[in-house]
């Protein structure tokens, strides 16, 4: 990985978008002075002058002002080099270009600036089978307009059901399966999304400790902060919308909502594919942290010898100091969700104090398991299957801390394979 003071690589980044995860992704950037410049596309005018706009890119609701972000409490102004006519500036020394003109992909102006590496986190182009020339725009657009790979915010997001995944599109999570992305194939990479990162490091070891084949089944909720796409108050519904709980105030509110989380994991991690896996979301009006809590069903060996928790633990524990390090952590402090918030490269922290295991035999009636076999033949009237229930949580900084850290580590293994 990475990190400030390292050479910067000989080439740009482009990132399409100035929201949540474009804007700390700029931080994270310039921080670890990953490329010797970056271009930022967001396709409109902000406020009164360009001044404007750098005051939004200097400052942070969450996270407080850029300076002190870069450099703690020695922190002084890190924005220098002004240039409205040219849209330009330095952050911490690295140049930055900010376009305006265009938000459909296709018409940026990525090969005039030379940007052959771009990442969009609009999260309004996921969907890779929209052909370059859509009149709304599409995420290969940025292929069209002179991007080489493009990497996804965001799970990708089919429309039309009935299309599979083109060849040349993957889903990738850092340190999970990396590897599946193939520089001479693909073109645009999703980075899944910060649900779908936080959960792929609290289901992999378990998968490797106990396989697929013992895991009966498994379900999540997610406990989430807001995003940007919920709204203060309370407005009327669109026509036809069927979600009318998106419509109402994230300000005091518990809101059920939907997680794709499920999906996105068994692309990350094709054995959960052998699971059933349920995946449910609820938001909470805080502005980042969030909690994963995860339920699994595992075939144990016996009720006198079950699965308890200090062996659930010991396998996080492991994997926190080896195969995942650091991007899984391990603790045994008790946290609330502010203790996590900008918490550098955790994937996932797990509250290993909260980790809880139940066993317990489930009676099966073996006529009707066995459908289809002669029940003469069978011998006994019930299989008896003990079944350790295990809950564990999982922390996540659903913006910087977990997400754009490991969104900047995939950006950058694809950068360094490019040249």
């Amino acid at each position: 990985m990475v990190q400030a003071g390292d050479q910067p690589r000989p080439m740009k980044l482009g990132i399409n978008g100035l929201g949540r995860i474009g804007k700390l992704s700029l931080w994270t950037h310039v921080a670890r002075r990953s490329f010797e410049e970056i271009v930022v596309n967001i396709g409109r005018e902000v406020g009164r002058s360009f001044h404007d706009l750098v005051a939004s890119v200097e400052k942070d609701s969450t996270y407080g002002r850029l300076a002190n972000f870069l450099y703690g409490h020695k922190g002084g102004r890190v924005i220098e080099n002004l240039n409205e006519k040219e849209g330009t500036f330095t952050v911490n020394g690295v140049p930055v270009t900010i376009l305006q003109e265009s938000r459909n992909p296709k018409d940026i102006k990525w090969s005039e600036h030379n940007v052959k590496l771009v990442v969009d986190t609009t999260g309004v182009f996921r969907d890779p089978t929209v052909p370059a020339d859509d009149p709304k725009g599409a995420l290969r657009g940025h292929l069209e307009a002179g991007a080489s790979k493009v990497v996804l915010s965001a799970p990708f997001k089919l429309k039309d059901k009935s299309k599979s995944m083109p060849d040349d599109a993957v889903t990738t999570v850092m340190g999970i399966n990396e590897d599946d992305y193939i520089p001479e194939k693909h073109n645009l990479v999703s980075a899944a999304s910060c649900t779908t990162t936080c959960l792929s490091y609290m289901v992999k070891p378990l998968l490797d400790y106990f396989g697929a084949s013992r895991i009966l089944s498994a379900s999540m909720v997610t406990v989430h902060a807001a995003t940007g796409s919920q709204v203060v108050l309370d407005r009327l519904p669109k026509a036809g919308a069927k979600d009318l709980r998106k419509n109402r105030s994230i300000l005091n509110n518990i809101i059920l909502t939907t997680t794709g989380a499920a999906d996105a994991l068994a692309l990350v991690l094709p054995e959960m594919k052998k699971i059933g896996f349920m995946a449910e979301s609820v938001r909470i009006p805080t502005n980042t942290g969030s909690l994963i809590v995860l339920v699994l069903a595992i075939h144990d060996e016996s009720i006198e010898n079950p699965i308890k928790r200090e062996l659930i633990n010991s396998i996080y524990k492991k994997a926190s100091e080896t195969t995942l390090k650091p991007r899984l952590v391990y603790t045994e402090e008790q946290n609330v969700s502010s203790d996590i918030i900008g918490f550098p490269e955790a994937a996932a922290i797990i509250e290993a104090t909260e980790t809880h295991t139940r066993t317990a035999a489930i009676n099966i009636d073996p006529k009707m398991a066995c459908k289809g076999l002669d029940k003469d033949t069978i011998v006994c009237d019930t299989i008896s299957i003990p079944v350790t229930q295990v809950v564990v949580y999982g922390w996540y900084d659903n913006e910087l801390g977990s997400y754009t850290n490991l969104l900047a580590d995939r950006i950058c293994s694809i950068a360094d394979k490019m040249f």
